[in-house]
């Protein structure tokens, strides 16, 4: 829903259509849980939904009173009476809005590319974000009745683009986000000509690699063990000592000022035995669980040599507080009695039994080497994009490729040009307008040309048009046709119209839907012979002593 603010007397133009993808200005977006495939639904929740764009742009207005200048609103295509009616209530009762008018996005950029040489007339090919719709106009207007739509656009390709991906690469399954495989439709996607053909020449390497394209994911350069320098590892482990032995001295400073307080509780009752005050002695014992003074002196004895033992470990730690553990080869001592006067026989006999004995002798530790990674981390996080930028976004030309039973782009408007006659079918090929963000793709046009050539008869003509702005030329036709038709009285909808034709009405212009009215079955008028027979049932049913 994009929402210019208007100024002055000048219309606003709102282009409400394709959720998911509706902004109002960078950063401010809503969610399309109020909106299922381009129809409003939840009605009630919107006016309290502040995010959403329209109604920042109303709630604004508020502060001035009521809007006071008339708006331009897209609809979908053959828009439910509904919708529209609540729309319209909500625009005249709450705002108070002299007047809008309602139009179709693709119409709208179908009138904002028109030359001076166009027909009026031709055949739309809308396809958005959600759905695809195939949209006949004759001498300016809307043929609704021969309107078809197709329930596949950007958000599908995306979501089997994904499905490919992570299941080609299924470490980075995480990796392989929504918003990811939308850029790489827009920017690494197209559309093959002929799928067939395209698929054979993807099976060449050359090709392949010529065409291959690399998408880059975040990573982490950082690896453990592959940056660690031989100092940086003893270090290391010079930390990790030097807690161990901290730790250790905690531990035995706690265990003796544990076994010191136990100590002195033991020699206090001792000294209970040596001033004679034995009721107090025995009671102690018993606290203690001792027996006899014998075992209270053997406890003493134990306590004694444990602190002690605790205190020369803890004074050791302290004169040792950095310890440096190094591997070295043992010295050897000198077997050389014979001296200078070994012979060179002997000297190779022992070169002859060294090898016999290497394996006894301890190794010198080398110096540690820096851990080299066995792959190269960026090209592991790389993703390779062969067929899959084909793949996808054939689901519009080929629907069973993901399982749908649905007709195709070429099918669709193949069944859309059958329902009419044979002038009528030339006058619309003369103009088949391409519009819609799903058709930014490169090889669209060629693809709809090559479809057009195979079920067009021989040597018949055609045209195949882009809008030039697929994505804003319907904001951009809406804006002229508010422009345009701003001083007319045609295309819009009055605060009056709405008070005497309901919410549901629509005036039509070249833009937008057909308007079929509400059409409720008239009552026939009761005659008094049709109620005679009413009035005879109802007289017997009420005596059932009479029917007894």
């Amino acid at each position: 829903c994009v929402v210019p603010l208007g100024l002055g007397d000048e219309p606003c133009v709102a282009r409400c259509g394709d959720p998911g993808r509706a902004r109002c200005s960078p950063g401010v977006s809503f969610e399309p849980h109020y909106s299922l495939n381009f129809l409003i639904v939840l009605w009630v929740s919107i006016p309290g939904f502040t995010l959403h764009p329209f109604i920042i742009f109303l709630f604004s207005c508020l502060l001035q009173g009521c809007v006071d200048h008339p708006i331009v609103l897209t609809e979908a295509v053959c828009n439910p009476l509904y919708s529209r009616q609540m729309m319209s209530e909500l625009l005249f009762e709450c705002y108070q809005v002299p007047k809008v008018s309602y139009g179709v996005d693709s119409l709208y950029s179908f009138y904002h590319n028109r030359r001076q040489n166009w027909p009026c007339s031709g055949l739309v090919i809308s396809s958005g974000y959600q759905c695809t719709h195939i949209l006949p106009v004759l001498e300016g207007r809307l043929d609704a009745k021969n309107c078809k739509r197709i329930n596949l656009g950007g958000c599908q390709a995306a979501v089997y683009l994904q499905r490919l991906l992570q299941l080609k690469y299924p470490g980075h399954f995480a990796a392989i986000t929504l918003s990811r495989m939308e850029e790489i439709l827009h920017e690494h996607s197209y559309i093959a000509e002929d799928y067939i053909e395209e698929l054979q020449k993807w099976r060449s390497p050359e090709y392949y690699e010529n065409n291959m394209h690399k998408m880059q994911l975040p990573f982490s350069n950082k690896l453990l063990g592959s940056t660690l320098t031989s100092e940086e590892k003893q270090e290391r482990r010079q930390q990790q000592l030097r807690r161990l032995q901290e730790l250790n001295a905690r531990r035995r400073e706690e265990k003796l000022q544990l076994d010191q307080e136990r100590l002195d509780r033991l020699l206090y009752v001792q000294e209970l035995l040596e001033d004679g005050q034995m009721d107090q002695f025995h009671k102690a014992l018993v606290e203690l669980n001792m027996d006899s003074a014998e075992e209270l002196q053997s406890y003493i004895n134990k306590l004694s040599l444990s602190v002690e033992q605790t205190k020369q470990k803890i004074l050791q730690a302290e004169v040792n507080i950095e310890v440096d553990v190094v591997d070295s080869k043992p010295e050897t001592p000198d077997l050389d009695p014979l001296g200078s006067e070994q012979s060179l026989e002997d000297v190779e006999s022992i070169n002859e039994f060294e090898p016999l004995f290497a394996e006894e002798q301890p190794e010198v530790e080398k110096p540690v080497a820096a851990v080299q990674p066995v792959f190269n981390l960026a090209e592991y996080h790389q993703l390779f994009l062969g067929t899959e930028r084909i793949r996808a976004p054939e689901i519009v030309f080929q629907p069973s490729l993901i399982g749908e039973d649905q007709a195709g782009i070429a099918e669709t408007m193949q069944y859309v040009l059958e329902r009419y006659s044979k002038e009528q079918q030339a006058i619309l090929v003369q103009n088949v307008f391409l519009t819609g963000g799903n058709t930014m793709y490169p090889g669209l046009k060629a693809r709809v040309q090559k479809e057009l050539l195979e079920m067009r008869p021989f040597q018949s003509s055609f045209q195949v048009h882009l809008a030039s702005s697929p994505v804003l030329d319907a904001w951009y036709g809406a804006r002229d046709w508010a422009v345009e038709y701003m001083t007319r009285e045609e295309g819009w909808i009055t605060r009056k119209d709405y008070e005497e034709k309901g919410g549901e009405y629509l005036k039509e212009h070249c833009a937008s839907n057909v308007y079929v009215p509400i059409r409720l079955p008239k009552q026939a008028p009761r005659t008094a012979e049709a109620l005679a027979p009413s009035r005879a049932l109802t007289s017997s049913a009420g005596n059932p002593c009479e029917q007894a």
